[in-house]
Formats: structure tokens, C-alpha cells, sequence
């Protein structure tokens, strides 16, 4: 099967669905084994799935965004040397609204403690998000 049907299938499975397009790229990935057709397939999957608008994939690709926020966060938190608390770790990496994570990553390019990354703009002891 040319890869070129690969991906009309693939349309044709997301148009049934999130379930039906998630296992049909699994198993497909699992079909075409340790091929050249597979490194291929995981290439296409991995580059460009933007034409995919649904919900789950606007979702996915939030989530993802905000997983990648929260991780650069609590690594630039470490290079400052700035104390990062079981429950502080929790909350960063619990958030899944990018909003967010990006106004607590441009407080903690300044802030010496998460007090101050988690205070609201007008209020010093409110939380953000």
C-alpha cells in the first residue's frame, strides 16, 4: 500500500472519529514494523497533523503546548536556583492553560521565589490560575 493511501485512509479514519483515527494509527505504526515505510509514516505523523481541526486535536496540541511550557518553566526555575516545592512542581506541571504557564515563566525570569510567580498582579498573596 503507497504511503500516499496511508494518509487517505488516515483522513478517512479521523472523519469517523478520534477513537477510530487513534487506532488506526497505532496499529498501522505497528504493521509496518521496523520498515522504511514505518520511519516514513512516523515522519508524516509527526510533522504537520495542523489540517486536523477537531476538538481532540486543537486539545491535543493545547496540551502539548502547555506540557512543554510547564517543563521549560521548571527549568529555567532550576538554572535560577529558585526553590521549587513538591506542591509548587504539582501545580506547574498540573496546569494545562498555556495562558498561564507563559505569564509564570516571564514572572520567573525575575522572581526569586514562586510567591512571586504565582501572585497576581495586584495582589501579592493571590494565585494565578
Amino acid at each position: 500500500m503507497p504511503v500516499s493511501s496511508l494518509g487517505r485512509a488516515n483522513v478517512a479514519a479521523h472523519r469517523q472519529g478520534p477513537d477510530t483515527a487513534t487506532t488506526f494509527i497505532e496499529l498501522t505504526e505497528q504493521g509496518l514494523g521496523t520498515t522504511r515505510a514505518a520511519d516514513l509514516w512516523r515522519h508524516l505523523m509527526a510533522v504537520d497533523l495542523s489540517f486536523f481541526q477537531s476538538q481532540t486535536a486543537q486539545q491535543l496540541r493545547a496540551e502539548g503546548r502547555a506540557e512543554s511550557r510547564a517543563k521549560d518553566l521548571l527549568v529555567l526555575l532550576g538554572h535560577r536556583g529558585v526553590e521549587v516545592s513538591e506542591a509548587d512542581r504539582e501545580r506547574i506541571v498540573g496546569c494545562g492553560d498555556p495562558d498561564v504557564l507563559g505569564l509564570w515563566f516571564r514572572k520567573a525570569l525575575t522572581a526569586t521565589s514562586t510567591v512571586e510567580i504565582f501572585a497576581s498582579d495586584g495582589d501579592a498573596g493571590a494565585d494565578v490560575g
